[in-house]
Formats: structure tokens, C-alpha cells, sequence
């Protein structure tokens, strides 16, 4: 059974609504028992599994400091103020790198455009170069995974690119879409009723397992195990 209920998204619309300090202090037991404690859970319910299907990401069902992330928003460099972030997101991380920026598998939960994302979102100056280097060393491989049919079921490939082709690569190289790219990663939407849905951990497990193919040739040009 998923642990996540409807009322986890109700918490969230209702905290969207009132992004304040003294409203979350009064509902904290709701955000306890409707949001964090059913996300730890699911995270739980996710070690066997992803320990098979990718055995060097870690699961970690720990309230604070594990798999879910702190639904406090570091708030010293933004414009928007509000404390509380509106969304839970649930991250997966490489334990070689343990950093948002590795290859990951990351769930969002939110009431308007919850998602399954795999990849790597903004990874830093080296990583993008050895990954860039592979799509144009192997570009046959590359296209072959990121249009395999198993793939394209679930997700779409998602993320920014540059504007203009990156230093040193032609604007009229064969993978120059795929090259511009500085996010390499597959989002797959979720509804909320898929996400409370009593075989959404094993919906998962089938998602994680269509995406491995591109996952391990990210870990492969980065050169880490997957």
C-alpha cells in the first residue's frame, strides 16, 4: 500500500496558502502525521527495492537528515521570503556524491505537479564536460537509450540548456540539442491519485527500472558505478 494519502496534498495546498510561521507552528502535528511521517515511510518501503534495482543509491527513511528533504527553505538569497517550501521532494542520492547535483532519482510531491525525475540537474563544470564527451563519443548509444521505446513510456528528457552551443562544439554538430543541455535528466508527471494509489511503490520500482539504461550511462561517463 503507498503510504502517501490524500491529505498530504491537502497539507500543502493549505500551507501554499498560508506560507507562515505561526500557521505551520499550529498545524505541525498535521505536517508530522500527513507529511513527514508517510514520506519517511515510503523512502522505508523503497530500501529493498532500490537496493536491487540501484544498488549505489541510497534510501534513507530517516526523519531529519535522510532521503526527505527539510521542507524549510534557506531563505538568505531569495526574494520570496515565505519559510516553508510548498512541495516535499524525496532524493535518492549516489553514494559516491551525496550532493543534489549527482546522479540521482528524485520523487516531488506537490498538489499541482507532482513527478519522477532520474538523471542529473545542474551538474558541476567537470561533470558537464564528461558528460557532453560521452553523448559525442557515443552518440549512437546515447540517441539509442534516450528514445528506446521502455524509456519514452515514462519520461520525457526535461531541464535548461544553453542558448548557443558550448565552447569548442560547432552550432551544426549532429548532437548539438543534446550538448546545449546543462540538465541531463527524464521527468515522468504523476497524478495524485497514481501517487495514493495502493501499487504506486511497485508503479515505482517499474520506473526506476525503465530508467537505468540512461542512468548508467550517465554514472558511466562520470565514472562511477550504477
Amino acid at each position: 500500500m503507498s503510504p502517501i494519502t490524500p491529505q498530504l496534498f491537502d497539507f500543502l495546498a493549505d500551507l501554499s496558502e498560508n506560507n507562515r510561521r505561526d500557521w505551520f507552528k499550529a498545524n505541525k502535528g498535521r505536517y508530522d502525521n500527513e507529511v513527514l511521517n508517510p514520506a519517511v515511510e515510503l523512502v522505508s518501503q523503497l530500501v529493498k527495492p532500490l537496493g536491487k534495482l540501484a544498488p549505489m543509491l541510497v534510501a534513507s527513511p530517516k526523519r531529519h537528515g535522510g532521503s526527505v528533504m527539510r521542507i524549510y527553505k534557506d531563505t538568505r538569497f531569495s526574494r520570496d521570503k515565505t519559510p516553508y517550501k510548498t512541495s516535499v521532494g524525496i532524493s535518492f542520492r549516489h553514494e559516491l556524491d551525496g550532493t543534489i547535483h549527482a546522479p540521482c532519482i528524485y520523487l516531488h510531491l506537490d498538489p499541482y505537479a507532482s513527478f519522477l525525475g532520474v538523471g542529473c540537474w545542474r551538474p558541476e563544470r567537470s561533470s558537464l564536460a564528461a558528460i557532453r564527451s560521452a553523448i559525442k563519443e557515443q552518440a549512437p548509444e546515447w540517441k539509442r537509450i534516450v528514445s528506446a521505446k521502455r524509456f519514452r513510456e515514462h519520461y520525457e528528457l526535461a531541464g535548461d540548456s544553453l542558448k548557443t552551443a558550448p565552447r569548442g562544439i560547432p552550432r551544426d554538430h549532429p548532437q548539438i540539442h543534446d550538448l546545449r543541455r546543462i540538465d541531463f535528466i527524464g521527468t515522468a508527471p504523476l497524478e495524485r491519485s497514481e501517487v495514493c494509489d495502493a501499487n504506486f511503490i511497485r508503479n515505482l520500482q517499474v520506473q526506476m527500472k525503465a530508467a537505468k539504461p540512461f542512468m548508467t550511462f550517465l554514472c558511466d561517463a562520470l565514472d562511477v558505478p550504477y
